[in-house]
This record gives C-alpha cells, sequence and structure tokens, in this order.
C-alpha cells in the first residue's frame, strides 16, 4: 500500500518536471567566466583570419601558380603535328612524303596493374616485361611507348584495352624510289628533322608549323570539351627537284651493273641539262634504303659525286687545248711532237701509253697525250691556268644548295714548280668532285660558258646566261676534238651513243695511297656531252677500284656513258642527229686506244 503511494508520488513528480523553470536551475544559474566567452570569439576570428589569410594566399598573391596545378589534373595540350612537305621530281613523282601512323603512349600512374593484360601489352609492342616496366615509371607523368607504330601494333595495343595506354596520330616519311634516290633525298630522324640530302637542304621549308589543341580529359583520358583557341598546324612546303626519277633509277642501276660487274668499290653518275643547269640524275652505289636504316654504314651513306675528290687526270687536257687556243698559241692544227712517247722533263718522266711522233693539237686530245698537254701547258703562264681552272669552279665549293658538297684541291699558282704545272695539264696535282667536273664540262656544251647548276626545278625553259670562258669558235673547236676523242680510233668508242654524236673524255689515274700512289688500285671516269650538234646534257661517271681485268676509263665508264645518256635523251625527247647504221659500221672498224695516265 506505501509502496503503490510512494510509485504514484514519483509519476506525478516526473510528470510534473514538463514545468520545470531552467531559469531557476541552480546548475543553470550559475555564472560563466567571462574569458571563456572572448576565448570562444577569439577562436572563431582567427579560423576566419586564417581562412581569409589562405584565400588571399591562394587567389591574389599565387593564384597563377594554383590555378596551373588546377589545370594540370583535367586540362591537357594537344600537339596538332605538322604534315612535313613533300619533295617531288621534276614530273611531280613523290620522291618523299610523310605518312600519318599511330604512336602509343601512356601516363604511368593511370596504366592498369593487371599483369595478364601488362604481359600482352609487352607482347603487342616487342618489348620484354622488365622494359615496359622501366618505361611504366611512376614517377613518370608522360612516356612514349612505341612512336610510328605500324597498323598492327596499333590494332593489337588498342584490343588490349589497358586504361591508361592512348594513341595519337604522328607522320612518318616514305621514300618510293628507296635505294635509287637515297643520296638526292636523304633522310629524317626520329623528331622528323632532315639529316641528310634534301630533307637537310631545306629543312626550314619542309618542316611546317605544329599546331595545338587545348582540352578537358576525365579521369579515363578522354576528351570532354575544348578550352581556348585552337591554333592550327602549318604544313611544311613541298620541294619540287630537278631530278626526274625515271632519269635516277636508270642512273643508278647502270652505275650499280657496272660496280658489280668490274668487281668495283663504288661508282657515281651525275646527268645536267646543258640548257638549263638542273641536275637530272645524281646516283650513287653503294646506296641505303631511307626508309629502312638498320646497320647503316659510312660507306652506304656517303654521296660520293659530291663528297669524294680525285685528281681529275686525263679530262683537264680539253681545257688545256682550248687555253692555248683562245690565247692564240695554238690551232687545232697546230703540231707538237710527243717524240716515241717519253720526255724527260726537269727531272722526270712523262709518258704517253704510245709514241705518237708529231701529231696535230687536235689528235693530242683524241690519243690523250700527256706529252702534248704538257707541250702546250708550258707555253703558258702558271697564272692563266689557274685562272681558267677557277673559272671552271675547281678548287672552290659547287653553289648548290646541298650539303657535303666539297672544294677539291687547287693550290696558289705563285707556289707552282713548273713540274707541277706540266703534271696538272693531264690532270695531276689537283682534284675536283666528279660533280665539279660535271658542271666544267658545261663549257663544251655552251658555246663557252659554264653555268650555274640546281637541284630544284627552273621555272623557264630558255638556256640560263652563264659565264665566258672560251669563245663559240674555240669551242666548237673543242666539241669536235671531243667528238674524236670519243668515237673510232680515241679513248672511248664505246662511249657512243646510237643515233647521237657525243663527245667526251675517258680519265685513268692511279689513287692515291699515303704519300704515294697505288699502282694497282685505279679510278675510272668518264664526262661527254651529247648531241655534239646541239648538246642537250652532260653526263659523268665515276668507277672506284674496278679489279675485274679492264680499269681504262672508257673501256669501265664509257659504257655507263652510253646507256645513261641514250636513256636521258629518250625521255627528254631529244632527236637523234646521226644515221644509225653508218655509226654501226663505223664502230665496227674502230679500235680503242688506251689513254695515258
Amino acid at each position: 500500500m506505501g509502496a503503490g503511494k510512494a510509485n504514484k508520488s514519483g509519476a506525478r513528480a516526473l510528470g510534473s518536471g514538463r514545468g520545470v523553470s531552467y531559469s531557476t536551475s541552480p546548475l543553470l544559474a550559475s555564472k560563466t567566466p567571462p574569458w571563456r566567452s572572448r576565448f570562444l570569439v577569439a577562436l572563431v576570428g582567427l579560423a576566419f583570419a586564417g581562412l581569409l589569410g589562405r584565400a588571399i594566399y591562394v587567389q591574389v598573391l599565387h593564384s597563377d601558380f594554383f590555378q596551373k596545378q588546377g589545370e594540370a589534373r583535367y586540362a591537357h595540350t594537344l600537339e596538332l603535328p605538322a604534315s612535313r612537305g613533300r619533295i617531288n621530281d621534276r614530273t611531280g613523282q613523290t620522291l618523299a612524303a610523310s605518312v600519318a601512323v599511330p604512336s602509343i603512349w601512356a601516363i604511368p600512374k593511370e596504366v592498369d596493374a593487371d599483369a595478364a593484360k601488362r604481359l600482352a601489352l609487352a607482347k603487342a609492342l616487342g618489348l620484354s616485361s622488365k622494359e615496359l616496366e622501366a618505361k611504366l615509371n611512376p614517377d613518370t607523368r608522360f612516356v612514349w611507348l612505341k612512336r610510328l607504330a605500324d597498323t598492327d601494333t596499333a590494332t593489337a595495343v588498342k584490343a588490349i584495352g589497358l586504361k591508361g595506354v592512348f594513341q595519337d596520330r604522328e607522320y612518318r616519311r616514305e621514300y618510293p624510289e628507296r635505294e635509287a634516290a637515297a643520296h638526292v633525298v636523304g633522310f629524317t630522324g626520329a623528331e622528323d628533322r632532315g639529316q641528310e640530302g634534301v630533307e637537310l637542304a631545306f629543312q626550314k621549308e619542309l618542316q611546317g608549323r605544329d599546331g595545338s589543341r587545348s582540352v578537358v580529359r576525365d579521369r579515363l583520358g578522354r576528351v570532354v570539351e575544348d578550352i581556348g583557341d585552337i591554333v592550327p598546324a602549318v604544313n611544311g612546303q613541298d620541294i619540287d627537284l630537278s631530278v626526274d626519277s625515271k632519269v635516277q633509277f636508270f642512273a643508278y642501276q647502270r652505275v650499280r651493273d657496272a660496280v658489280i660487274e668490274n668487281k668495283a668499290k663504288a661508282g657515281s653518275v651525275v646527268v645536267l641539262d646543258a640548257q638549263s643547269g638542273e641536275v637530272l640524275a645524281l646516283a650513287n652505289f653503294p646506296s641505303y634504303d631511307p626508309g629502312n636504316r638498320r646497320n647503316l654504314s659510312g660507306e652506304q651513306l656517303r654521296n660520293r659525286a659530291l663528297t669524294d675528290v680525285f685528281e681529275p687526270g686525263s679530262t683537264m687536257k680539253p681545257f688545256i687545248a682550248g687555253l692555248s687556243m683562245q690565247t692564240g698559241r695554238s690551232t687545232p692544227d697546230t703540231l707538237v711532237d710527243t717524240g716515241n712517247g717519253k720526255y724527260a722533263f726537269q727531272g722526270a718522266v712523262i709518258s704517253d701509253t704510245h709514241a705518237h711522233g708529231v701529231i696535230p693539237v687536235r689528235e693530242v686530245i683524241k690519243f690523250s697525250s700527256n706529252i702534248g698537254a704538257t707541250k702546250l701547258a708550258m707555253q703558258m703562264q702558271p697564272r692563266e691556268m689557274d685562272e681558267m681552272f677557277t673559272a671552271i669552279g675547281l678548287g672552290q665549293r659547287p653553289q648548290i644548295n646541298f650539303p657535303g658538297a666539297v672544294t677539291g684541291k687547287l693550290r696558289p699558282w705563285k707556289s707552282w714548280r713548273p713540274i707541277e704545272q706540266a703534271t696538272m695539264s693531264y690532270g695531276y696535282g689537283l682534284s675536283a668532285s666528279l660533280f665539279q667536273l660535271a658542271r666544267a664540262y658545261t663549257v663544251f656544251a655552251r658555246d663557252g660558258e659554264i653555268i650555274p647548276v640546281s637541284m630544284l626545278r627552273q621555272p623557264h625553259e630558255h638556256p640560263v646566261p652563264g659565264i665566258r670562258v672560251f669563245s663559240p669558235k674555240v669551242t666548237q673547236d673543242l666539241r669536235l676534238m671531243l667528238q674524236a676523242a670519243a668515237g673510232p680510233g680515241g679513248t672511248a668508242p664505246e662511249a657512243q651513243v646510237p643515233g647521237y654524236s657525243v663527245g667526251g673524255k675517258s680519265g685513268t689515274a692511279y689513287k692515291q695511297e699515303g704519300r704515294g700512289y697505288a699502282t694497282h688500285k685505279y679510278r675510272s671516269w668518264f664526262v661527254g656531252i651529247t648531241p655534239i650538234s646541239k648538246p642537250r646534257i652532260v653526263v659523268a661517271v665515276m668507277v672506284d677500284e674496278p679489279t675485274a681485268g679492264a680499269h681504262y676509263g672508257g673501256q669501265v665508264a664509257g659504257p655507263v656513258f652510253s646507256q645513261v645518256a641514250a636513256q636521258t635523251l629518250r625521255l627528254l625527247g631529244v632527236q637523234p642527229d646521226l644515221d644509225v647504221k653508218s655509226q654501226i659500221i663505223a664502230n665496227q672498224k674502230a679500235t680503242a686506244t688506251e689513254e695515258s695516265f
């Protein structure tokens, strides 16, 4: 009973708690110390001050830095590569062009760690697992996995679907003419910059200017939107060369065959248009494929027609005869006593391969007499010979926009000794490249003028002006001498071209070895013009170290000249100027005369 009352009274007490006045509560009525409220206010104030300071630091003082840091996490700049300009031949045939190909790259931190997929990726890229892991170093923000990949590789990588691995398009150079035009076009390196040939010479014009595109990417690397302006790529300029790809290919084939047939070390051919000065072909063997340069050697890379110099030998004799006639010291009929083929001079003996006795100047060239050339030269002052050599481009770098062209050697005339002046008359004691010799022979093709040469297609159709070296009359006489030298009884009848008159000069020289000459190593060449009646082309051929038996220039280089000249004249549409039947009969009766060294 008492307990029940107590419970009831407790219940009433609880129920009445809803009406308790907190203001009268002893606990709540106690006073809060003033410092506590001030402390709390101070804390809040400091917090706001800190936030304000941080806001000023981030948004005012270092806003550029934090803006960049933020953008780096979502904004990316994509390069829009410019297409490198094409290199074309004179007919518009492509010699070098850029082809869009995939390049594979990755953001290492985002690459899926799936071991099976990584192994498949390494296999597709042709890498070992260790090499791939080294590339995917997580401390690296960006890495190329394979640049300029082939289509099969790109397809295999895409099929794997590995997160963090992406593909972009870049450009790879293709060279359709491969080995035939390698030394003309050259090649580009990994960054698509020219390394050799026209690719290097016209790097500025060919390269173009890359563009850019700023985008927002999501965490999977997908482009969400463009931000800012797109800077378009400016493609490189096309270069139109003077080279004819058909002439180039044929010249390369013929010199390659001659090197192989004669078991030689190397060979070169230069073909010039005698009217415009355009280079129609510049071929060398050994060569290489510009698009596949694995295991490339220096022997293959050398552009021998421009970089290799040698003593031009008998090809200098027509210039000596021309200077003698130009200065009035002789005519084509002036007699020269070459004796029994041996001539003692300044303590040395100058020799001919045969005893010719007393012969006119025209036959000094036809029979390639060293003694005859010496006697003509020693009538002149050294300065006169030097000025003539300089006028035809010897001792000077060819004025052609092409890398590797050399000057050759021509010592100052004041230092010449008499024996040196004598040997220079038949091409010893000075040196030139095959390209320099080809240009020098434009004098005979252009009525005494030497003309500028060019690797670029020239817009004009009329003959370019040149610098006069000999008079037209002297040059016409020299052309007839050259025609005799390359004809029946001369030193190079094998240089004849069916249907066309030919003039030229062969040369054979011992190769220099140390301070002397190697008596078993030769360099053989022939430089000629055709047709003689109205010269259109100059062709120069050189074969280095023939070892199959024949070594005279007329025997080794003459046939190459004949084949290349015939093909070039047909391609240029030049009409024959000889009756083929009578020419064949004349050649059957002819016997070649060995030229003097």
